[in-house]
């Protein structure tokens, strides 16, 4: 009897696995596929009418004009459709929680001040439902971030189809994320009371830097493990990426830069990079600019300030690209394409729109030889829409792939609008 309930209970707990999982990550390519008749958005403000891309072990192998290319293999039909290159999503925490009122399942802000040595890819899991509801809408990369503290710690980049996070990773520890502190005056305090103590928050995580370039890992005995989790931030190897947001932090934290010796930075939401764009351009910093459906960040600015800001930043000639943080960031990242979207009507073309999200994230995240446009040679990871990507009424997937593997689309949602449809069919 005991053993009749025990097999009964497993297959119980069998079936509501399978049930609430995440779809099953497909398969390597294991041969030749040619796209032909889709309009191409390359990725790099061009555009190919009537394509064909070949792509065979994952690679594109061919791209270019459907006349002038012979096509091979398993043949998709994409006439009057549109290609584009897989979207990549920046300082997200897709796969490091799943319900936000369940603090168990939140596994991106550790406790303490200075976590470099925290690593976000060993938290991240590739079978979060959360993680499969953006891949409709052409989500198919994230840099999976870390939060809280002042060094929050190391990102990672994954591509959102696999089994695990050995499975699922790009590039492994790409940067370091620090929170710049803020400058808030508190009624109660004079001016020069608050400047005080931002001077002050700012010569702390200087020492602690200080200290931790210095470190010799040979001359110690006992390990630091959380100076160790720097030291390629001073080689250069490493980018930092600085969470700030005036135009004063994002000075400081330019010169706080310098004066250590951190070659590579990113500028992280930047609500006013604008001012200080010129040293932005002259100093190569990129700027990842917080979700633009947002209200302007100061009383003086224009009320469309968010909207307009990339097109600033774009003609100014820094390098830009969007994120999402700000409240269920993870389920938001959905909404990546409309955000470019929406600077279309602010300054903005749609290919210029197009690289926000593509070609300048992989730029930034240092991951362009392979990602983030259709070229000869780099990875197979794109997908075919009905219609343009960038508008929530046209942005309709009919096939995905991420390095050449045919990925599923279905989520829980469609399974949900499937079964209400049919409920209000009869």
């Amino acid at each position: 009897m005991k053993r009749s309930i025990y097999i009964f209970t497993l297959i119980v707990l069998l079936f509501i696995q399978y049930n609430t999982a995440q779809q099953t990550p497909a398969p390597k390519q294991s041969k030749t596929i040619s796209i032909i008749g889709a309009t191409a958005h390359i990725g790099n403000g061009h555009v190919i009418e009537n394509a064909i891309i070949i792509f065979e072990n994952g690679l594109i192998t061919q791209i270019g004009k459907s006349e002038n290319i012979s096509a091979k293999g398993e043949i998709i039909d994409a006439k009057n459709k549109h290609i584009y290159p897989g979207f990549i999503i920046p300082n997200s925490t897709l796969g490091l929680g799943e319900i936000d009122a369940v603090k168990a399942s939140r596994d991106f802000d550790e406790t303490g001040e200075m976590l470099p040595h925290v690593r976000s890819l060993i938290a991240y899991n590739a079978e979060s439902k959360v993680i499969e509801s953006v891949r409709p809408n052409g989500v198919l990369i994230a840099q999976v971030t870390p939060r809280g503290g002042i060094i929050s710690g190391t990102s990672s980049i994954v591509q959102l189809d696999a089994w695990n996070w050995e499975d699922a990773v790009i590039k492994i520890d790409d940067a370091i994320h620090l929170n710049w502190p803020s400058i808030s005056l508190n009624s109660k305090e004079k001016l020069s009371e608050t400047e005080k103590k931002y001077y002050d928050k700012i010569a702390k995580i200087k020492n602690y830097l200080f200290q931790a370039k210095t470190y010799d890992i040979n001359s110690n005995k006992s390990k630091n493990l959380e100076f160790e989790a720097t030291k390629k931030l001073f080689s250069g190897e490493q980018k930092l990426y600085i969470h700030a947001n005036s135009e004063q932090q994002i000075i400081d934290a330019i010169e706080f830069s310098k004066e250590l010796g951190i070659q590579k930075i990113v500028i992280v939401h930047g609500n006013e990079a604008h001012k200080v764009s010129k040293l932005l351009k002259e100093n190569n910093i990129p700027v990842l600019i917080q979700r633009i459906h947002s209200l302007p960040n100061s009383e003086d600015d224009d009320y469309d300030l968010p909207y307009r800001l990339a097109g600033i930043l774009y003609k100014k000639g820094v390098i830009v690209a969007l994120e999402d943080h700000g409240r269920m960031d993870r389920m938001e990242s959905r909404n990546l394409p409309f955000y470019a979207g929406t600077t279309t009507g602010y300054g903005l073309t749609d290919e210029e729109a197009l690289q926000l999200i593509t070609l300048y994230p992989a730029k930034i995240l240092g991951i362009d030889d392979k990602y983030g446009s259709l070229e000869v040679g780099k990875s197979a990871t794109l997908f075919i829409s009905e219609g343009n990507a960038l508008d929530m009424r046209t942005n309709i997937l009919t096939k995905a792939f991420i390095d050449g593997r045919n990925i599923s689309l279905k989520t829980h949602q469609t399974k949900l609008y499937k079964r209400y449809m049919k409920k209000y069919s009869d």
